[in-house]
């Protein structure tokens, strides 16, 4: 392909998972920018990213002595940031903002560059202060400057934009300034939206329509974010109140969902959304280089001893638990491996849902699960499942670990070095879930529900396993025991047996899942297609 002749892509996302240390992120959303900019530059495909410079980041998320998880926030320096010299301003509650414009490439990626308002020019320096964190005016503030400051920028650093593209509703508000731009040349603003519908993709993530972020328009209009258009244009665009993913499907002229389940579950969901744009099915994917380790990759490109490079990178794994937690696992012994956010949905405690089965595996050890996962600052309901997961830990001292503040390093050295992948949401609730990628190229095999993207990769059997048969239903109490008795049979009667009893049929279906993985679900393939299927008319 010819990557010179594609256009010049501007990518807009709140957060970018780049590096454990570089606090740019909170969870999926974020690791899957920080991949898609890192692939970007290995193909030397035309993409600048905007983001923005969080002073904290996200939370840290320790455990006290009661075993309850708490908030804490750093300031933190980057001094490898890259002073573009540029500044542009933006308005908030009818104040200007001044926004500091830094770059940086230092992670292998696109260039990124990110908007910073903790400068002394800003009465409201704080607004770049925490990611996801305060109330509903501090993420409309935010989210002027990422997408009002974020097209201001890229004119006032001279870079020619083709396509825009909006990673989840928070961008949204960039359109306002491209409509702006255009009704101040002359343009009505029908004439202006439709140009700039042509200009703008969009890519949804959350498929809980309750988690699709709302504002109400007369706290819009307070902080400023009508930027010039009128409440009854405003209400065209994203309804009342103003729903950041109804704007960014009206916005747009194409839309994407990040696995082929759920475009299906997106387009159910918004259907009876008026003027929207299409929505299409583009699987996520990871940036192979950051996640999945060589030993294992030489080892199955040589057609080595695949379980020696296991063995030896989950002895590390075994290592890294012991520091961090003060619990030797045995390294013998079953590993399962499950991180992810502590959200309701994804149901972190389900393999602890009837303990009369899996305690005599706990007790003895033949199943030892480590455990890590942040809950929203504000989210009860998750810090009490992290809460739940921390008092297993402490009935199952010798078998059950959480690992507390789950970053990039935790989730690499998991996905690395677990012998299973652990996932069991509520279907069809899971939007991708690219951790599983990365165990699986790193010949960890998951066990999942046919959830996200797990249902384009499973093959029962030889490349991992299904937990269940892709059943559904709104009644969740159905739906868990349902998928409770699923997750014993298939975990208890085949993984388990499986790992003890046969391991030349684990090292063969490890070899399987890296060969069935390893580059449908690798960037390059996620890069191709949305410049073919959405960027290029």
């Amino acid at each position: 392909m010819n990557v010179k002749a594609w256009p010049t892509v501007a990518y807009f996302s709140m957060e970018y998972g780049l590096h454990s240390d570089f606090k740019l992120y909170a969870g999926g959303l974020g690791i899957l920018a920080g991949d898609y900019i890192k692939g970007a530059k290995d193909i030397g495909a035309p993409i600048v990213a905007i983001g923005i410079k969080w002073k904290q980041g996200y939370t840290d998320q320790r455990i006290d002595a009661e075993g309850k998880p708490y908030d804490t926030y750093h300031n933190y320096v980057y001094d490898f940031l890259e002073d573009t010299g540029v500044k542009v301003t933006v308005k908030v509650r009818g104040i200007p903002v001044v926004c500091k414009v830094w770059k940086t490439e230092q992670f292998g990626n696109s260039p990124l560059y990110l908007l910073d308002t903790d400068i002394p020019e800003n009465g409201d320096a704080w607004i770049t202060g925490q990611l996801y964190g305060w109330f509903g005016e501090e993420r409309i503030a935010q989210e002027i400057v990422l997408g009002i400051g974020g097209v201001k920028a890229m004119r006032a650093l001279n870079i020619p934009i083709d396509v825009y593209h909006f990673n989840e509703g928070h961008a949204a508000l960039a359109a306002t300034e491209l409509i702006r731009e255009k009704m101040f040349d002359g343009y009505t603003f029908e004439e202006a939206w439709k140009a700039t519908r042509e200009e703008v993709v969009f890519t949804t993530h959350t498929p809980i329509k309750e988690g699709n972020e709302e504002h109400p328009l007369d706290k819009l209009e307070y902080m400023g974010a009508f930027n010039g258009l009128t409440r009854d244009q405003m209400v065209r665009i994203g309804g009342e109140p103003f729903n950041m993913t109804v704007a960014g499907l009206r916005l747009s002229r194409i839309s994407n969902a990040v696995a082929q389940l759920h475009a299906d579950t997106a387009n159910k969901m918004w259907k009876e959304v008026s003027g929207r744009s299409a929505i299409i099915g583009i699987t996520n994917a990871i940036h192979t280089p950051t996640w999945v380790d060589e030993r294992m990759t030489r080892a199955f490109e040589a057609d080595g001893d695949l379980w020696a490079a296991h063995t030896e990178v989950k002895g590390e794994l075994v290592d890294f638990i012991e520091k961090r937690s003060g619990i030797r696992l045995n390294p013998e012994n079953l590993l399962i491996g499950f991180s992810r956010r502590a959200a309701p949905y994804k149901r972190s405690d389900l393999i602890f849902s009837q303990p009369e089965l899996i305690e005599p595996y706990l007790k003895d050890g033949k199943i030892q699960i480590v455990f890590s996962g942040k809950a929203h600052p504000l989210d009860d309901t998750g810090k009490r499942i992290v809460s739940n997961l921390v008092a297993m830990m402490k009935k199952y001292p010798k078998s059950v670990v959480f690992l507390e503040n789950y970053d990039m390093t935790i989730g690499a050295m998991l996905t690395r070095g677990s012998d299973v992948w652990l996932n069991n949401p509520r279907r069809p609730l899971e939007a991708s879930g690219t951790s599983g990628m990365k165990a699986a190229m790193n010949g960890v095999l998951n066990c999942s529900i046919l959830d996200g993207w797990w249902p384009e990769a499973c093959l029962d059997g030889e490349n991992g396993w299904q937990i269940g048969d892709g059943f559904e239903t709104k009644d969740f109490e159905l739906l868990d025991k349902h998928d409770s008795d699923a997750l014993y049979e298939t975990l208890l009667k085949r993984v388990v047996p499986t790992y003890y009893e046969n391991r030349s049929k684990w090292v063969e279906m490890m070899k399987r899942s890296i060969a069935t993985t390893r580059e449908p679900f690798a960037t390059k393939r996620m890069l191709e297609e949305y410049f073919t299927r959405m960027y290029i008319k």
